[in-house]
């Protein structure tokens, strides 16, 4: 123990770097001279696109406490306390599923979701509120125990007090992002801030182009010498800039020229250059590109893939970074021996009409699914249990390997007993013609 103790004294609080390099992951000026940070970003539709999908689906998911039974199988544990703070109401002021978008999106833009956890006199949970990730920093003291430390804000709510917060890590639900050192996250805007920088310039670009006019900047050249160039140029501009004044017949007088010195944006690639940067932003994200509109590469035939795909490579880390960090912060070592958390994430999984009835037959057929388990999935009433509703059926014509040619067997020894059944019959009879 006292290596340990040692090891965790010297190690270095969480920072926003890697180890031993100076470059560090924070937000601000981009290679395309562009500032970006949570809210220039969220202003470029495919961040926004992409941060409302996840956020969406996240708190869209229905969440349940459940408990172990002792025949080994598992039910929800409505009675306890936790059941509801998760799934319904987990404060006064917003539902399950408003602190869930919230801290989504925190997740998302930040790396990070904090929640204030409020506990009564007994260490059971009461209630939780988001903390905003910007104004969180984590630290360690002097014998290597982590502490939150929280700048409170005029808006949070009144369960914190004081200018500067000191909060335990029993009191804070901290779900991290992608990070270096098992701790804290780091933010995915300022991960991918070049990438989307340019985004944002290209965008700029294009609507300073149409605020200009169709024609963007030229020359206009005069035979003679021009006395007021300055109200020449501010004349032409009054008369085609902007939008509104576009494709104008310009009149000349005077034998003057105008000559265009703007490359067009179709020879600059500009339309090109603002669909890759889309698809750049979905795949920071690691979201389907038809999700956030761009169906160029989607067909009937694959889309319904791709949605499977999403649930599984994209929402799946990140509901099992939630479930273990619910269950490692609110969860009393002794409640972690008979409860869970679990995201129900099957009716996302589930295909069409057809495909769906058709996998309820197989499993019916098969006796691995009753009647009421699958209405319950389709969110119908069960069926009583005594009339069935909770019966596991097989198909009649199927036997085990070992017991193949039984019937078989069956049927030749009720063969030969009918067969004996006649001799006796001949006999009988033979014996009365005799008599």
């Amino acid at each position: 123990m006292g290596i340990l103790s040692g090891f965790f004294k010297s190690r270095d609080k969480p920072e926003n770097r890697t180890t031993g390099s100076s470059y560090a992951f924070y937000l601000g000026g981009s290679s395309a001279g562009k500032a970006v940070n949570e809210r220039t970003a969220m202003q470029m539709t495919a961040v926004y696109a992409c941060v409302r999908i996840l956020s969406e689906a996240i708190a869209g998911l229905p969440l349940h406490l459940y408990k172990y039974r002792e025949d080994g199988g598992k039910e929800k544990a409505i009675e306890h306390s936790l059941y509801c703070l998760l799934h319904d109401e987990p404060n006064p002021e917003m539902s399950s599923f408003v602190f869930r978008e919230t801290l989504m999106t925190h997740l998302l833009l930040w790396g990070n979701a904090y929640a204030q956890i409020i506990r009564n006199g007994h260490g059971e949970v009461i209630a939780l509120y988001p903390l905003m990730p910007n104004k969180m920093s984590v630290n360690r003291d002097s014998s290597g125990t982590l502490y939150y430390e929280y700048t409170r804000q005029t808006e949070d709510a009144p369960t914190l007090k004081g200018t500067t917060v000191k909060l335990k890590p029993s009191e804070v639900l901290h779900i991290p992002g992608l990070g270096f050192d098992g701790l804290v996250g780091y933010s995915p805007i300022a991960m991918a801030k070049n990438a989307i920088g340019l985004a944002i310039a290209t965008e700029e670009y294009g609507s300073k182009f149409f605020a200009n006019g169709a024609t963007p900047g030229g020359i206009l050249e005069h035979p003679g010498v021009v006395k007021d160039p300055e109200r020449v140029r501010n004349s032409w501009n009054s008369a085609f800039g902007g939008s509104g004044n576009a494709n104008k017949v310009a009149v000349l007088e005077e034998g003057m020229k105008y000559t265009p010195i703007s490359i067009s944006p179709e020879q600059a690639q500009f339309l090109e250059t603002r669909k890759f940067q889309i698809d750049e932003i979905a795949r920071i994200f690691r979201v389907p590109p038809h999700m956030v509109g761009d169906l160029e590469k989607s067909s009937f035939s694959n889309i319904e893939q791709q949605s499977l795909e999403f649930v599984k490579y994209t929402l799946d880390p990140w509901v099992t970074r939630w479930e273990q960090s619910i269950y490692r912060t609110l969860l009393s070592p002794n409640e972690k021996k008979d409860f869970f958390v679990k995201f129900n994430v099957e009716g996302l999984l589930r295909g069409d009409y057809v495909s769906r009835m058709n996998g309820y037959a197989t499993a019916r057929q098969n006796g691995w699914m009753s009647a009421n388990d699958i209405r319950e999935l389709e969110n119908m009433d069960r069926i009583p249990a005594e009339e069935g509703g909770d019966l596991y059926l097989i198909n009649g014509n199927m036997l085990p390997l070992s017991n193949a040619g039984a019937f078989a067997n069956i049927s030749e020894n009720g063969k030969e007993e009918q067969e004996g059944e006649k001799v006796l019959e001949l006999d009988k009879s033979d014996k009365r013609r005799r008599k």
